[in-house]
Protein backbone atom coordinates (compact mmCIF):
# COMPACT_ATOMS: atom_id res chain seq x y z
CA UNK A 1 0.00 0.00 0.00
CA UNK A 2 1.39 3.41 -0.90
CA UNK A 3 2.07 6.00 1.75
CA UNK A 4 -0.74 8.31 2.62
CA UNK A 5 -1.17 11.55 4.50
CA UNK A 6 -3.25 12.03 7.63
CA UNK A 7 -4.16 15.69 7.92
CA UNK A 8 -5.42 15.46 11.48
CA UNK A 9 -6.68 13.10 14.15
CA UNK A 10 -10.24 13.59 12.95
CA UNK A 11 -9.46 11.36 9.96
CA UNK A 12 -8.65 8.53 12.37
CA UNK A 13 -11.85 9.24 14.28
CA UNK A 14 -13.83 9.18 11.01
CA UNK A 15 -12.26 5.86 10.03
CA UNK A 16 -13.01 4.40 13.46
CA UNK A 17 -16.59 5.62 13.36
CA UNK A 18 -17.16 4.14 9.90
CA UNK A 19 -15.66 0.82 11.00
CA UNK A 20 -17.99 0.70 14.00
CA UNK A 21 -21.06 1.66 11.98
CA UNK A 22 -20.46 -0.22 8.72
CA UNK A 23 -18.11 -3.04 9.69
CA UNK A 24 -16.64 -4.73 6.63
CA UNK A 25 -18.26 -2.10 4.40
CA UNK A 26 -16.58 0.90 6.05
CA UNK A 27 -14.14 1.47 3.18
CA UNK A 28 -17.00 1.25 0.69
CA UNK A 29 -18.93 3.88 2.65
CA UNK A 30 -15.91 6.19 2.68
CA UNK A 31 -15.59 5.71 -1.09
CA UNK A 32 -19.27 6.58 -1.55
CA UNK A 33 -18.82 9.74 0.50
CA UNK A 34 -15.79 10.66 -1.59
CA UNK A 35 -17.75 10.19 -4.81
CA UNK A 36 -20.64 12.30 -3.49
CA UNK A 37 -18.19 15.07 -2.62
CA UNK A 38 -16.61 14.85 -6.06
CA UNK A 39 -19.96 14.97 -7.79
CA UNK A 40 -20.78 18.30 -6.13
CA UNK A 41 -17.32 19.68 -6.84
CA UNK A 42 -15.95 19.59 -3.29
CA UNK A 43 -12.38 18.52 -3.95
CA UNK A 44 -11.28 19.01 -0.32
CA UNK A 45 -13.85 16.58 1.05
CA UNK A 46 -13.27 14.23 -1.86
CA UNK A 47 -9.56 13.98 -0.97
CA UNK A 48 -10.34 13.67 2.73
CA UNK A 49 -12.75 10.75 2.27
CA UNK A 50 -10.36 9.01 -0.13
CA UNK A 51 -7.67 9.17 2.56
CA UNK A 52 -10.13 7.85 5.14
CA UNK A 53 -10.94 5.01 2.75
CA UNK A 54 -7.24 4.16 2.43
CA UNK A 55 -6.81 4.28 6.20
CA UNK A 56 -9.75 1.91 6.72
CA UNK A 57 -8.33 -0.52 4.17
CA UNK A 58 -4.95 -0.34 5.92
CA UNK A 59 -6.52 -1.00 9.32
CA UNK A 60 -8.53 -3.93 7.95
CA UNK A 61 -5.48 -5.79 6.65
CA UNK A 62 -3.37 -8.10 8.75
CA UNK A 63 -0.40 -7.98 6.41
CA UNK A 64 2.66 -5.93 7.31
CA UNK A 65 2.90 -2.61 5.53
CA UNK A 66 6.14 -0.79 4.86
CA UNK A 67 9.58 -1.88 5.93
CA UNK A 68 9.70 -4.80 8.34
CA UNK A 69 12.92 -5.28 10.30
Amino acid sequence: MPHFYLADRHMVADASSLMRSFGAYAADEAALRAERSRSVGNVVHFCRWRQVERLVRLLETDKPVGTVH
